[in-house]
């Protein structure tokens, strides 16, 4: 982006403002400058006013000019430019000026006339080239005074300066927009642009002679109006500033759409009318949006150019053109770049300003190219403007001073912060206290939050002016189910690996026949899977052990002895309910072949299984399986009981099923994964006093399960009994029927040490209980 200092005075006051603190102020609020030059032209160069010219007597390409430069008499100088002879105000290097360090302007007799003097050109004053031939000077730089010294129009000794622009500053791209946020930071007034046209058809409303017909709602604004043009021409201001700026435009008309667009970053088309006259000799403009962010604009159902992307050649208004139609739009970068990008659509030069973000303010952009052309033209306007706006609404921050202060780091009066963010025509609503609400205007399409307003503050106060701190940063707590979630399966993990078992994920597929072959219930079929990625994963698994049995089979089939597995993920039920459990697999050897072992490890077997899994998932009981599948061993299996519950079942892989898979000695295990989640325990007082185990042996019959034993002694609820539990069954042809079984229990007191009768108290109590409910006699 290349402004001029002449060019940003239009917008900020100056005035006693040096280059050097143009160039701070620029970095020092996130506008990099490149480069910065100061244009001179050489010392000596004055404002010439030609008061006649003619052939020279003895050239036929050389003009002999008298030209009042200031001084008593007018002089005479030669010169060669065919231009000359149009010329009323040129440029010319008196005698004396050094043009560069071997070029002296001297007195010279060309074809014996004299000549004292030079009318220079404008690459020979170091400018651009604007044109052939002299640089003929108009009163757009201001008034020209013969004599005068070229250096003494900031127009033309002008500082140039080019910014490194990152791709979210759209609002920057503009001579305006540079300027607003300069003069933020040099506390000086932003100027405004009050102009009424003049050259208006007072009698001939737009509305007369032109429409505009929406196909579709549309994602951009726009502001249309018609202009005839005559004899259309740059002055001097333009043309240098354009050249300054590295802008190349088309031809005169596109030379004031694209200097009304870099000064006030409003996106300007110029079309010929005569595309758009209908049947009537209306001008119909039809609008389209077939896709979000790409609208058309038709003329005769053809389309004539893309919004913000391009412009048919045909369409484009030129220097001939007598009836323009010039539009003026706005389209949010995201939307368009979105809707580009990946696509075949042609872009053109205004592409880059708007893919970046430009100037929404559409009566800006109209009002100022209104006025260039009855400047530079012979021009006369319809009354009004065709307007239409999207529906789209600017992002609303509701924030307080001190949130922002605290993100800075240091104090910044609310006034400041409110004054810093409405020059840089942010709209505030003030609330109590030091809240405020914040509108964030469209061509700040990059400020999304608090932060990105901070980001504003901070480039106005200056980067370099923050005092450095430590920084205190506090997060807040964002502690849900989720996270609780998320910690759970991470310790949960950790406790599988270190209980040997590794990690495996498997689809949320699975082979419905295969569900069906080994008993577990299916999806119903109307909510099975319309497009499964290949036919044996038909369905949502209900069950993760399928998937955990297919890649057992083919480990083994690779030569492993021994896999132990673990999956933590979701099933489903028939109605695609989904709840979260882990499941293991073991199978084959307990352990690796080692010297201990003899290379001879044993296989897997209940016992091991359940020591394992306890080591992994915690304390759990057991007790005989209501569960029924396929895959249950009708005699090695149970239910898996935590906190009183039924969380899941384990069981030895049934021997059909074993066999079809063709695997080692295997084990599976299933347990919804809640049940297992670790919750807060509140730590508990601890005896000072010491403990005592006793062992109570009892002859049941054979039949009673130990659940029920378990349970009648917690029926008890025994204060002193701290724990309990089975060490020792035994059967033998003497006990016939009945059955050994031996409790270990310890026995505390929280309040003092226990005396033996005590104790021996307490297990009468328990055997007493255990003889009435289920006929217990000590052994």
């Amino acid at each position: 982006m290349i402004i001029t200092r002449s060019w940003l005075s239009e917008f900020v006051d100056l005035d006693r403002i040096s280059d050097e603190d143009i160039y701070k102020t620029l970095n020092a609020i996130g506008l990099e400058v490149d480069s910065m030059r100061r244009y001179l032209v050489p010392k000596g160069v004055v404002v010439g006013e030609i008061q006649s010219c003619s052939k020279h007597p003895n050239a036929d390409k050389l003009n002999v000019c008298t030209i009042d430069i200031g001084t008593k008499q007018p002089v005479q100088i030669v010169c060669g430019a065919a231009n000359v002879v149009n010329a009323k105000f040129v440029a010319v290097a008196t005698i004396g000026t050094k043009m560069g360090d071997d070029f002296e302007i001297k007195p010279a007799v060309l074809r014996e006339v004299e000549s004292f003097g030079m009318v220079c050109s404008a690459s020979e004053l170091g400018l651009p080239e604007l044109n052939e031939g002299i640089l003929i000077l108009d009163d757009s730089i201001g008034e020209l005074v013969p004599g005068k010294s070229l250096n003494d129009y900031p127009a033309i000794a002008d500082t140039i300066i080019e910014l490194e622009l990152t791709a979210n500053r759209g609002d920057a791209l503009s001579i305006r927009g540079v300027a607003r946020d300069l003069s933020v930071a040099l506390k000086r007034k932003l100027m405004g642009f009050d102009f009424k046209p003049h050259a208006v058809e007072k009698d001939l409303r737009i509305d007369d002679v032109a429409t505009v017909d929406m196909k579709d709602y549309l994602d951009a604004d726009l502001s249309y109006t018609l202009a005839t043009c005559k004899d259309v021409h740059n002055n001097l201001l333009i043309q240098i500033r354009l050249a300054f700026a590295g802008i190349e435009p088309r031809g005169k008309l596109d030379s004031l759409l694209q200097y009304t667009t870099h000064s006030t970053g409003v996106i300007l088309k110029g079309y010929k009318a005569e595309v758009f006259k209908d049947a009537k000799n209306t001008v119909a403009i039809e609008l389209s949006s077939r896709q979000k962010g790409i609208v058309e604009v038709l003329a005769n159902d053809r389309v004539v150019s893309v919004l913000g992307v391009n412009q048919t050649p045909e369409s484009i208004a030129d220097d001939e053109t007598i009836k323009v139609v010039i539009e003026a739009s706005y389209i949010h970068p995201k939307l368009l770049v979105d809707a580009v990008s990946g696509s075949d659509i042609v872009t053109d030069n205004l592409y880059y300003n708007t893919s970046r973000g430009s100037e929404p303010e559409l009566a800006l952009g109209i009002n100022y190219i209104i006025k260039l052309l009855e400047d530079n033209t012979s021009v006369r306007f319809v009354n009004g403007t065709l307007d239409i706006r999207s529906k789209q609404k600017p992002i609303t921050l509701e924030m307080s001073s001190r949130e922002i202060c605290d993100i800075i780091g240091m104090e910044i009066p609310k006034k400041e912060i409110i004054r810093i963010l409405k020059a840089l025509e942010f709209t505030i609503d003030e609330r109590k206290g030091d809240s405020f609400i914040c509108t964030v205007p469209f061509f700040k399409q990059e400020v999304t939050n608090i932060y990105d307003i901070t980001e504003e503050i901070v480039r106005i106060v200056g980067i370099d002016n923050i005092p450095p701190k430590p920084l205190n940063f506090t997060e807040v707590a964002y502690l849900n189910g989720a996270t609780t979630q998320h910690q759970a399966r991470k310790i949960i993990r950790n406790r599988c690996v270190g209980a040997t078992f590794s990690e495996v994920l498997t689809y949320a597929f699975s082979d419905a026949t295969k569900l069906a072959q080994y008993g577990f219930v299916a999806i119903k079929e109307e909510l099975r899977l319309l497009n499964p990625i290949i036919d044996t994963l038909d369905t949502l698994r209900t069950t993760m052990m399928i998937n955990l049995l297919e890649i057992v089979q083919k480990n083994i089939n690779y030569n492993k002895k021994s896999l132990a597995l673990f999956e933590i993920g979701a099933i489903f039920d028939e109605n695609r309910k989904e709840r979260e459990v882990i499941s293991f697999i073991f199978s084959g050897a307990v352990a690796k072949e080692s010297i201990i072992n003899i290379a001879k490890p044993a296989p897997i077997d209940f016992a091991s299984f359940v020591n394992k899994l306890a080591n992994a998932i915690g304390k759990f009981e057991l007790v005989p399986t209501t569960t029924q599948n396929g895959l249950i061993h009708p005699y090695q299996s149970a239910d898996i009981i935590i906190e009183g519950k039924v969380a899941g079942y384990l069981s030895r892989l049934h021997p059909s099923v074993q066999e079809d898979f063709d695997l080692y000695d295997t084990f599976i295990a299933q347990i919804d994964f809640d049940a297992i989640t670790p919750k807060h325990i509140n730590a508990r007082k601890i005896s000072n006093y010491q403990g005592t185990y006793k062992d109570l042996s009892v002859v049941v019959d054979e039949k009673i399960s130990l659940k029920p034993l378990m349970d009648s002694i917690a029926q008890l609820n025994i204060l002193l009994l701290q724990d309990y539990y089975v060490i020792d069954i035994y059967q033998d042809e003497a006990l016939g029927s009945n059955k050994s079984v031996t409790i270990r229990f310890f026995i505390q007191s929280m309040e003092k040490t226990l005396q033996d009768g005590e104790i021996e108290m307490l297990m009468q109590q328990i055997l007493a209980k255990l003889h009435e409910s289920h006929g217990a006699l000590l052994r």
